[in-house]
């Protein structure tokens, strides 16, 4: 499972400790347990003794089944969001076809300043160089600029700087790093879509989902084998996903669920920035940066489209 390179691993402890005060006023949005956010293992529990500890060579903790509501949060970082985004949820949950048309008001100064929080304070910068500590300094005034610039249609995608990371075969990963303003917006933007697509994904859908992690769908794996009936497993990938990944067909499966052509366009901005390496900028006709905030969720809408 690909990681979210940009996505902090802080508790809500953490974050709120970090946050200014302003921020803490928030209401908790209140969700039902969804399919979706169960863990998808069998339901029989295995008998007293016989279960055996997953991954005994990590240390982990026994293998137990996953099936307790996770409570998730719907947020990547862990904060509750707006009771007008609880609404966006509930209808996309009773009307499995509705196409929503007006999402980009939920993406408020409030919901940007969040976001911010919610990356991690170490990253390496983009290409504009600036890091989370130094956009820190004048938060206020970045994020109501940010907003402004957002909802007026002038906030423009930066290119992503190209680096790369050696892969256990010998190879090199290339990843993109985005500048940090990009980051706090495609943060945001994926806190809308998730309360969209969460309730569609299937509960044995583990990857780039907020809550859940390798080590638990490794647990539901695991229960799998030892309580039921295991003939056979497959074990597949698509080599070359994101770099690979159709512009027009990305859109066309976001456009399934959302309308809003605001939303689309942001969307439009991130796939079209192009890429810098070395101080050359190249034009990006296919694909998406790995490493990217909103780059696990498009592959996720893509596959829940499939």
């Amino acid at each position: 499972m690909h990681e979210n390179l940009e996505i902090s691993g802080a508790s809500r402890s953490d974050l709120d400790r970090d946050r200014p005060a302003k921020a803490q006023s928030h209401k908790a949005g209140m969700h039902a347990p969804e399919k979706s956010d169960r863990a998808a293992v069998p339901m029989n529990q295995p008998n007293k003794g016989d279960s055996i500890p997953a991954e005994v060579g990590e240390g982990r903790a026994r293998t137990k089944e996953n099936i307790v509501p996770s409570n998730t949060s719907p947020t990547q970082s862990g904060e509750r969001v707006s009771q007008g985004l609880s609404g966006v949820r509930q209808a996309a949950r009773e009307r499995k076809q509705e196409r929503f048309t007006a999402l980009l008001h939920h993406l408020t100064v409030g919901l940007l300043r969040d976001s911010f929080y919610a990356l991690k304070r170490q990253a390496a910068p983009g290409v504009d160089g600036v890091t989370w500590k130094e956009y820190e300094t004048g938060l206020e005034g970045r994020i109501v600029d940010l907003h402004s610039r957002v909802h007026r249609g002038a906030y423009q995608a930066q290119p992503s700087r190209r680096v790369y990371i050696p892969k256990a075969d010998g190879r090199q990963r290339p990843l993109g790093v985005a500048a940090l303003e990009d980051k706090i917006v495609q943060q945001a933007v994926v806190t809308i879509l998730n309360e969209i697509y969460e309730v569609d994904f299937k509960g044995f859908s583990y990857g780039f989902r907020p809550g859940r992690n390798p080590h638990q769908a490794l647990d539901a794996l695991a229960v799998g084998i030892q309580t039921k009936r295991v003939n056979w497993l497959l074990d597949a990938d698509i080599r070359g996903f994101f770099d690979n990944l159709s512009h027009e067909w990305a859109i066309k499966f976001v456009e399934h669920r959302v309308a809003d052509p605001r939303i689309l366009r942001l969307i439009q901005k991130w796939l079209k920035a192009g890429v810098s390496e070395d101080g050359q900028w190249s034009e990006s006709k296919v694909g998406t940066p790995q490493g990217a905030v909103v780059t696990p969720r498009t592959q996720k809408v893509t596959w829940c489209r499939v």
